[in-house]
């Protein structure tokens, strides 16, 4: 009896050593090196032994991962959104192998506050006190808005590097905080750049147009769809080049730059959205991304 106890022991003293080294393999990174909220971030994961799929649970949402067979590293795109506070947060990992076995892996990452600057901007009454009829058609496009964002979609369509969608100086980034006409508070939930009018207006990424038309706020925008929850806006232009549900490639002309919409003058807006939340643009251009 005493040599069956310890046997068993044995045996399950063995089998948790075993479960785990075996997710103690595998090599996870994040770039950014240094996360800050608002930031996106890419996730790459490697394992000695193959994988047949990976998902990633990160700050409530799911992450889905594609294999690049040719550095045999999976990568994933995800975010932290502006209102996450300072902490340690888990990416927690699920690898399941050809043969159907689970493997569970969890990775802390650390998230620092960004540091974001405060301004004061002036604009139309319109767009800060708006009638009855400015409301209406206010609403009215918040639906617009959710119901093309609704439709993103669950495979991948960007493929490497996010490119910049005008060459022209940076006016104004992501997170500022803004005081409009003294009173109203708002924050910055994109890049502008200080491009001329009628400057053509190119495509980040790869992708599928979402949303082409008017907006009260935005002007003329163009959304598009890079897929696995990831969204681009390009706002205030004086013309639109692309219909909705048109396929487009990085760097195929969207539209030209103007200054409809909330606008002081001609610029282009970049946004980037992420599972609902804005992220920050410059910090997607400079991540390095693989090729599908």
């Amino acid at each position: 009896m005493w040599l069956r106890v310890v046997f068993l022991a044995f045996l399950a003293s063995t089998a948790l050593a075993n479960a785990a080294a075996a997710p103690a393999t595998w090599k996870v990174r994040a770039q950014p090196a240094q996360l800050v909220n608002g930031s996106p971030v890419l996730f790459s994961v490697k394992s000695l032994k193959p994988l047949s799929s990976l998902t990633a649970s990160w700050l409530g949402n799911q992450v889905p991962f594609v294999l690049n067979p040719q550095d045999k590293t999976w990568y994933g795109l995800g975010g932290v959104a502006l209102r996450t506070k300072p902490g340690i947060y888990t990416l927690k990992l699920v690898g399941s192998s050809k043969q159907g076995a689970e493997t569970v892996f969890e990775k802390r990452l650390s998230v620092r506050r960004g540091k974001y600057r405060k301004i004061a901007i002036k604009v139309s009454k319109r767009f800060t006190e708006p009638n009855p009829e400015q409301v209406r058609k206010i609403t009215q496009d918040k639906a617009t808005k959710q119901e093309a964002f609704g439709k993103s979609s669950a495979a991948r369509e960007w493929s490497g590097n996010f490119a910049a969608p005008v060459e022209a100086t940076i006016s104004d980034r992501f997170g500022t905080e803004r005081t409009i006409n003294g009173r109203v508070q708002s924050t910055h939930q994109g890049l502008d750049y200080a491009a001329g009018a009628g400057t053509p207006v190119a495509a980040v990424n790869s992708g599928t147009v979402l949303l082409a038309g008017p907006l009260y706020f935005e002007g003329n925008c163009v959304v598009l769809d890079h897929g696995q929850g990831l969204q681009t806006l390009y706002m205030h232009l004086s013309e639109i080049a692309v219909k909705e549900g048109e396929h487009v490639d990085r760097g195929q002309k969207l539209g030209l730059v103007g200054g409809t919409g909330r606008a002081t003058g001609p610029h282009l807006h970049l946004g980037v959205r992420w599972r609902g939340e804005y992220l920050d643009p410059g910090a997607l251009l400079k991540l390095r991304l693989p090729r599908s």
